[in-house]
């Protein structure tokens, strides 16, 4: 996976930048997106878009990633901020911040296929499927993955109901099921997607 990066390095670019996100499709919680500048050179063959790894796998790497990164950031972006500029928007507006506030400027700017403004000057790639293609944007699909099922861990403690974490918030059969039982509660639910809307009036009055 390291290739991609290596002739960019070659090109004399120092600090690139790979940005990706974990969440666009569940029915509640947060997106999260991370940035991650990884070492030139630097290798590590276990690192793989994180929908590919294992949970025990993507936690290991997790740790390392963190421990050998020159920079990284991670962003949670809340539903209700996602209902109010929509999910491609708010992914968006993640891995912008995450750049942002990684702690260095990058030189160079790989994402998984979403195209981010306010970096004139700094050349750019929006790679389809980049999560498999280049390093630093795997890195930081393990950072948000991670992140963000730990944050849907955490809110299964506080809702019980939903069984967060075994679906992590993504529309199963089950978490449809127990949705309509429950019915949405706000500030956790995403009112904009469809499931979520297809409640019935009392219950998305009651919240």
């Amino acid at each position: 996976m390291l290739d991609y990066e290596v002739s960019i390095f070659n090109k004399g670019y120092k600090l690139i930048a790979g940005c990706d996100e974990a969440g666009r499709g569940p029915l509640c919680g947060p997106v999260v997106c991370a940035c991650c500048i990884l070492p030139p050179n630097y290798q590590n063959e276990l690192i793989n878009d994180s929908k590919k790894l294992t949970a025990k796998k993507r936690d290991l790497l997790f740790e390392e990633i963190k421990k050998v990164a020159l920079f990284y950031s991670i962003i949670a972006i809340e539903p209700e901020e996602i209902d109010q500029i929509n999910i491609y928007e708010a992914s968006r507006k993640g891995m912008m911040e995450a750049i942002k506030h990684c702690g260095a400027k990058p030189d160079y700017i790989l994402t998984d296929c979403m195209p981010l403004f306010g970096f004139d000057g700094i050349p750019q790639e929006n790679l389809v499927k980049g999560d498999a293609k280049a390093m630093c944007i795997a890195a930081a699909s393990i950072l948000a993955k991670v992140t963000r099922d730990r944050i849907m861990d955490e809110l299964d403690e506080k809702y019980p109901q939903y069984n967060l974490k075994k679906h992590k918030g993504y529309p199963t059969k089950e978490h449809l099921e127990l949705l309509k039982k429950y019915g949405p509660i706000k500030g956790l639910y995403r009112y904009s997607y469809k499931p979520v809307q297809a409640c019935s009036y009392e219950q998305l009055k009651i919240f």
